[in-house]
């Protein structure tokens, strides 16, 4: 269950997260019910069938918002409606208004809508107690304000904003690149993305490729600043950095994944367990990284 993407928003350390688990029971995913798109809700980070409804390790929680979507197709309905439509103006000898269209569309939604394939779907998070944030699996900031959303429904209030850097993440990136220091057990991976300032300028994407090189240099030279930067933390954990402060590409390496083997459980749960707070301790320390490096503001 090792996250891929970190969204990460800030909380002040001074909530109290004590009853968290019986408000997360207040607020389960519900079957979608015959005439919804779409539920959300929180599940069991352990699966939909335990009864678990957040899980802890040290001073890190575990929580899952599970989903359920309606799969219906915008082109089975347009073809159906412009079948109705068809009909209508070969009785009738004239083509549906606008009100008309809108109205057998809508028909044809609550027609189908009950008969309509459910997908489901769920996003984890991580909150970190200690440092006051908490960490999305999710690539997309809309997606991961949505499970922060369903958090601040449950709990009543959670104040939780987006990680905000006192300096521009894109010269902190390019100043990286470009052979200044980096913080202590971060190093350039084989990834980065680099565009020119000016609107509509030029994009350079490179992979699998040594960051270090005249090649880079002479992009940097020509003004280009990078907005994305592939970075490993020792030999730990592998990601990229976007100027958007989103890190994507997340990968825990063989220096965690020993350690998990090293633990030798056959209980799945037990696994889960491990490898959750293996991944949380990685995660705080990389974001206790970045936030020195980036100068995260901080609530209180």
């Amino acid at each position: 269950m090792f996250f891929r993407n970190l969204t990460l928003f800030r909380f002040p350390t001074s909530l109290d997260f004590s009853e968290l688990d019986s408000q997360l029971q207040q607020a389960p995913l519900k079957p979608v019910g015959p005439l919804e798109m779409s539920s959300r809700g929180f599940i069991s980070p352990f699966g939909r069938n335990e009864e678990v409804a957040s899980h802890r390790a040290d001073e890190a929680i575990w929580v899952s918002v599970g989903g359920e979507d309606k799969i219906l197709p915008g082109a089975v309905v347009n073809d159906l409606l412009a079948r109705k439509l068809d009909e209508i103006e070969e009785k009738e000898g004239r083509r549906p208004g606008g009100k008309t269209r809108k109205r057998l569309k809508d028909d044809l939604l609550h027609e189908l809508l009950p008969r309509a394939f459910v997908k489901p779907s769920r996003i984890d998070a991580m909150l970190d107690l200690k440092s006051g944030f908490i960490a999305v699996d999710a690539s997309s900031r809309k997606s991961a304000e949505n499970v922060v959303s369903e958090l601040r429904g449950a709990m009543g209030s959670f104040p939780a904003v987006p990680v905000n850097a006192e300096v521009a993440p894109q010269s902190i990136l390019t100043a990286w690149i470009a052979g200044e220091p980096l913080p202590e057990g971060l190093s350039l991976g084989e990834e980065c993305e680099m565009k020119d300032p000016i609107d509509g300028g030029a994009v350079v994407k490179c992979q699998h490729q040594e960051l270090r090189c005249e090649e880079i240099d002479k992009h940097l030279e020509a003004g280009k600043q990078v907005t994305k930067l592939a970075l490993v933390l020792d030999d730990h954990v592998s990601f990229v950095l976007g100027d958007d402060l989103i890190i994507r590409k997340l990968k825990f390496l063989d220096g965690v994944v020993d350690q998990l083997e090293s633990t030798g459980s056959d209980d799945l749960r037990a696994e889960l367990d491990t490898r959750f707070a293996l991944m949380s301790a990685e995660v705080r320390r990389l974001f206790t990284i970045l936030e020195g490096a980036l100068k995260f503001s901080r609530m209180e």
